[in-house]
C-alpha cells in the first residue's frame, strides 16, 4: 500500500473500504497486527516525539483520521484518497464480522461505558460476538490481568479506546503478549457506541467540519483545537523536507 510521509508519520493512502478490507484480511492472517488512526493532533505529537513517531510507524495500518491530515497530504502533493476515520473503520469492520463469528473485545472508556457499548452493538447486530469488556481506568499492576483476560476470551479483534497517545503505547507495550489478530486504537469510539458521546452529523463530517461541530458542542476543547493551525503551519514550512525524502 502506498504511503505519504506527513511530518515523519507514514500514512497509508487508502480508502475507507480499503482499510476495512485490510483489517478483515489481517483477521485471517497469522500473528497480530496494529491499526492506528492518527489525526492532526497525534501527528503533531509524533513530530515532537521521535519515539512516539517510530511507535506509530510500527503499525500495520495508519489511516488519515481528520480533514487536516487530508489537506496536509495535498500540500505535500501526495494526496490520500479520502479521510478514513477510526470510528468509521470500526463500524465497517463490525458490519462485516457480525456474520462471521469473529470475536471482539472492547477495552476503554469510563466504568460502564464498554458494557453499554456491548449492549447497544449486540442489540443492533444480534449475531455480533462480543466476548469481553474492560474499562480504561486501571493501575499499572493491573495490566497483566487485563492482558490475561483478553487472551482468555479468545478475542480475534481488540478495540483499545484509551485516547492518544496512551492507546498506541499500550498496544505496542503489550503486543507480543496478546493473542488477538488485530488491535485497533480508536479513541473515543466506545463512548459513541455507548451513546454517552455524540458524533457530528453526516453533513459536518462530509464537509470536513467535524472539528467545528465538536468545538461548538464542547467549547472547553478550544486549547486542543489550537493544534490544528499549528499543524497546518508546520506542514507548510517543514513539509518540504519530507517531500524530498519521498522522491
Amino acid at each position: 500500500m502506498d504511503k505519504v510521509n506527513i511530518l515523519g508519520v507514514n500514512i497509508d493512502k487508502t480508502t475507507h473500504d480499503g482499510a476495512v478490507d485490510k483489517v478483515m484480511s489481517m483477521l485471517n492472517e497469522p500473528g497480530n497486527h496494529a491499526v492506528f488512526t492518527p489525526n492532526s493532533e497525534i501527528i503533531l505529537m509524533a513530530y515532537h516525539d521521535t519515539e512516539f513517531c517510530a511507535l506509530l510507524n510500527s503499525a500495520d495500518l495508519l489511516t488519515a483520521d481528520g480533514i487536516g491530515v487530508v489537506y496536509a497530504s495535498r500540500i505535500l502533493k501526495n494526496p490520500v484518497p479520502e479521510r478514513v476515520a477510526g470510528f468509521d473503520v470500526a463500524c465497517g469492520v463490525i458490519d462485516r464480522i457480525a456474520e462471521t463469528g469473529h470475536r471482539l473485545y472492547l477495552f476503554g472508556g469510563k466504568p460502564g461505558v464498554a458494557e453499554k457499548a456491548k449492549e447497544n452493538l449486540t442489540s443492533k447486530y444480534p449475531f455480533l460476538n462480543v466476548v469481553g469488556t474492560h474499562n480504561g481506568y486501571f493501575k499499572p499492576d493491573e495490566v497483566d490481568g487485563i492482558v490475561e483476560n483478553i487472551n482468555a476470551s479468545g478475542a480475534d479483534l481488540l478495540f483499545v479506546c484509551l485516547g492518544a497517545p496512551a492507546q498506541e503505547k499500550w498496544i505496542c507495550a503489550n503486543r507480543d503478549r496478546l493473542c488477538c489478530h488485530v488491535m485497533m486504537g480508536i479513541g473515543g469510539s466506545l463512548d459513541v457506541f455507548a451513546g454517552t458521546a455524540e458524533r457530528a452529523p453526516e453533513f459536518w463530517c462530509k464537509w470536513g467540519l467535524e472539528w467545528l461541530y465538536r468545538l461548538i458542542k464542547e467549547p472547553w476543547r478550544f486549547k486542543r483545537m489550537l493544534a490544528l493551525p499549528k499543524f497546518g503551519f508546520t506542514v507548510l514550512f517543514k513539509g518540504k523536507r519530507y517531500r524530498k525524502e519521498q522522491k
